[in-house]
């Protein structure tokens, strides 16, 4: 954790154990959030939703859990790291695809 740059928030997932949410250098541990980037809402959650909150308003939901699995839907991206090459995505970078 302490070689990772950045302020580092963790969205629990299903395979989480207590450790890792023990885990010293957690600004957040949530099930669920909703944040306001680059003037977009981010809808947040280890699993991916059919529909979320503001989903017609332009919302964009951002999920693990699925490994890459699930065939895309509008404003929804995959962003678990073994679906990524395991390397961090920017937001910019998944609008633009």
């Amino acid at each position: 954790m302490a070689r990772l740059h950045g302020t580092k928030h963790l969205i629990r997932g299903n395979n989480d154990p207590d450790a890792t949410l023990a885990a010293a250098g957690w600004a957040s541990v949530a099930d669920y959030a909703e944040i306001e980037e680059d003037n977009r809402t981010l809808v947040l959650c280890h699993y991916p939703f059919r529909s979320w909150n503001g989903q017609s308003r332009g919302a964009i939901n951002l999920h693990g859990h699925s490994h890459g699995r699930l065939k895309p839907m509008t404003r929804q991206f995959d962003v678990g790291v073994d679906a990524r090459d395991f390397a961090p995505v920017t937001l910019a970078t998944l609008l633009a695809h």
